[in-house]
């Protein structure tokens, strides 16, 4: 399950304070935001700006930073400026293929989602709704969808969480396609409608309400 967890990381001697905010914590993983830009640590991987991850389970997680290492415990204030944000925000730059992807969650399990506006509601194959063990085919409702190839059978189903980066919507409304595609789950309005939406020169902001 994946927790929320909001530092600031302490400033090295003659230099500027350093904001890190733990976004969302996963076996291994953590979503990060450093001085506002997300990024997503594993362990084991080489480290980026300063910033390794040593360990994260769902109560917290071990981060190096600029060579000082700390354990951040879930719910814990790091510092005395740490201030918790009245919005929430998901920041998601466009990738070469002008495309907006990140990596989010549905009811606490880690996937990779491609932002789609031309989406009624969050799309997802059976494949993947089988992975996350959403039991589409005993609690979902028959419907049919258009695709680019015409029309197809559907579930129509209830997401009990859906987060990305620092926004957590509860039940929100998805469709899952028998098969193999989509792909990668799509972000709908049935999300997007219920955030603010920004376009900053190929970052777009995402906001609670």
């Amino acid at each position: 399950m994946a927790a929320l967890l909001l530092a600031v990381a302490p400033a090295l001697a003659g230099e500027p304070a350093r904001h890190l905010r733990v976004l969302a914590l996963f076996p291994g993983k953590a979503m990060v935001e450093l001085d506002g830009e997300q990024r997503l640590l594993r362990t084991g991987t080489p480290s980026s700006r300063g910033l390794r991850l040593i360990s994260a389970d769902a109560h917290g997680a071990l981060i190096e930073i600029d060579g000082q290492t700390r354990r951040y415990q879930v719910g814990s204030p790091v510092g005395a400026s740490f201030v918790r944000p009245a919005v929430r925000e998901a920041r998601i730059r466009r990738d070469g293929q002008g495309a907006y992807r990140t990596t989010g969650s549905i009811n606490g399990r880690m996937i990779d989602l491609l932002v789609d506006t031309g989406a009624t509601t969050i799309a997802l194959s059976g494949v993947e709704a089988r992975r996350l063990g959403i039991p589409y085919r005993l609690k979902g409702e028959k419907t049919r969808v258009r695709t680019a190839s015409g029309t197809a059978a559907a579930y129509s189903v209830m997401l009990e969480r859906v987060r990305v980066g620092a926004i957590e919507l509860r039940q929100v409304e998805a469709v899952v396609l028998e098969g193999r595609l989509p792909e990668q789950v799509l972000l709908g309005m049935s999300f997007l409608k219920r955030v603010k939406m920004e376009n900053r020169d190929g970052l777009l902001l995402l906001s609670s309400r």
